[in-house]
């Protein structure tokens, strides 16, 4: 099964991800326009040079305004936001459990992507939350389970 992950660079916030066995340049295209609903169109987009982009893909997206920066073969580095938060989704999650289908891999990213962008600090945005939270600094610490157990979300409760 193949992961299509968007995020948004700035706050490294997993904007999109969709799972499917056989990804077309059709296919890749729907979840630009499915993203297009819910946040302003990216000016730019940073992609390898996989086969499954392709013309249709390529010509797809000019359509949206988005300009395309194609990395160099064999080059994981020049798209290092987004190779760092693959390798966190696979140590953090997906390395820990036993993938069924294509829906159980939905239901146990959505409860990843929920987390990573609510409770999961960053050292690129000064251990701040993709989605920004409040400072809590008094009150007794509780710890709730996240992600099927995975991991755990710490806040304070004041008094």
């Amino acid at each position: 099964m193949y992961v299509l992950v968007i995020i948004e660079h700035h706050r490294r916030k997993l904007i999109h991800f969709n799972v499917t066995k056989n990804p077309t340049s059709e296919w890749i295209i729907q979840q630009i326009r499915n993203i297009s609903f819910d946040y302003k169109a990216p000016k730019y987009m940073i992609r390898n040079r996989d086969k499954k982009y392709g013309m249709l893909f390529s010509e797809g997206i000019k359509n949206f305004g988005i300009k395309q920066i194609i990395t160099v073969y064999r080059s994981s580095w020049q798209n290092g936001y987004c190779e760092r938060v693959i390798g966190t989704i696979k140590r953090e999650c997906l390395d820990h459990v036993i993938v069924l289908n294509e829906n159980h891999l939905k239901s146990i990213l959505d409860d990843y992507v929920s987390y990573y962008n609510k409770y999961r600090p960053h050292l690129g945005i000064n251990k701040d939350l993709p989605e920004g939270r409040a400072v809590q600094s008094e009150g007794t610490i509780y710890k709730v389970p996240a992600v099927n157990g995975l991991h755990n979300v710490y806040f304070r409760k004041a008094a």
